[in-house]
């Protein structure tokens, strides 16, 4: 157990070493396997985790700031472990509301596990297929996007199930990657956060114990689990890409400084810290909404979580193609690191919610809708 774990200086320790390997495991589609050992070896993985079932129990604000700050080292490292930490962030949140959350809690703290999440891409519809059998359920499906799975230990994940009571039904459940009838596919070829090993896995027939069910709901309608899940999550996520956009804007800074007699350069270096600026205050805002986990779940706060993650994610890639521009043409030779930092940078907008899926989400609830339809 490390009850007192310094993030702040672990980045500084951590980081320089992570930078140095960051671009060739991007060049050559390989997931940060050394950095996960030395984030593991550090009992990162366990760092939210309360003190009594084993961890650290640092802050959500806490780890908002490593994350953000490991990703001006290696941007897929942070993204993958920001997968992992939304899932034991929701997993404290839950416990401290009591409900289910502490059995999570305790295999993370006492085994240093990685989990995996396949939630994003299922968001409230879910995909595969589940059949009740006799203890559980047998599942079938393919989930996407399952970031850090070359290293993970359990996927925390779901499946549609069209109960016979019920009518069609999510069911939520860990499941341990080394379960029989568990693939990870190996095609995470990917424009940007190529090392984050966010592959395919494919569950065939998969056995899930009924004790493992976490949650049982209605397919389609939004529900209070995900109230939690973005409130505790987005600002994670999104701390790792306000991270990726200052990395690219010190570089620009130090390109620009190089060209002191360049009248437009100014202009430029002040229209990207301008933008900056504004997703580092969304981001910000989302840590402030979470209040380290004394939030209130509700339909109006995971709106606003989202609201602020599309103001923060247009500015994140506004800003780091200013920086591009504002580099001058030197920024356009990968050696200087900006042009992977813009493709990184882009993946942001793919996180729930998308834009325009947010901004139906919000204008719904503003007019007294159900925010999904």
């Amino acid at each position: 157990m490390n009850a007192h774990l310094n993030l702040a200086n672990l980045a500084e320790e951590i980081g320089p070493g992570f930078a140095e390997r960051s671009a060739e495991l991007e060049s050559a589609d390989a997931f940060v396997f050394d950095n996960y050992e030395a984030l593991r070896e550090r009992r990162v993985f366990s760092a939210l985790v309360p003190k009594e079932f084993g961890g650290a129990e640092v802050s959500h604000r806490e780890m908002a700031a490593f994350l953000r700050r490991l990703a001006h080292f290696c941007p897929s490292t942070a993204l993958a472990l920001s997968m992992h930490q939304h899932l034991v962030a929701a997993a404290r949140k839950n416990h401290r509301d009591g409900k289910p959350g502490k059995a999570l809690l305790e295999k993370v703290g006492a085994g240093e596990l990685v989990l995996v999440s396949t939630g994003a891409n299922d968001w409230l519809e879910s995909n595969g297929k589940a059949e009740r059998v006799e203890g559980g359920y047998r599942v079938s499906a393919v989930k996407p996007f399952a970031s850090g799975s070359p290293r993970g230990d359990i996927a925390v994940t779901s499946c549609a199930y069209d109960c016979p009571e019920d009518g069609p039904s999510v069911i939520h459940f860990p499941l341990p990657l080394k379960s029989e009838g568990v693939t990870l596919m190996d095609d995470w070829r990917t424009l940007g956060m190529r090392a984050t090993g966010s592959q395919t896995i494919k569950f065939d027939n998969v056995f899930v114990p009924e004790a493992a069910v976490a949650l049982k709901r209605a397919r389609g309608p939004f529900h209070g689990a995900f109230a939690v899940i973005v409130t505790v999550a987005m600002p994670l996520i999104m701390s790792v890409y306000t991270g990726v956009a200052e990395a690219a804007a010190a570089i620009a800074r130090d390109k620009a400084r190089e060209r002191q007699s360049d009248p437009v350069a100014p202009l430029l270096i002040g229209e990207m810290e301008n933008l900056l600026t504004t997703a580092q205050l969304a981001v910000e805002s989302m840590v402030a909404l979470c209040d380290d986990f004394a939030f209130t779940p509700s339909e109006a706060l995971a709106s606003d979580v989202l609201v602020r993650k599309t103001i923060c994610a247009r500015h994140v890639i506004a800003a780091a193609e200013k920086a591009l521009e504002a580099s001058g043409g030197t920024g356009f030779f990968r050696k200087q690191g900006l042009e992977r930092l813009l493709r990184d940078a882009h993946a942001c907008q793919f996180h729930p919610l998308p834009e325009k899926r947010q901004q139906m989400f919000t204008g719904r609830l503003v007019m007294g809708l159900p925010p999904v339809a």
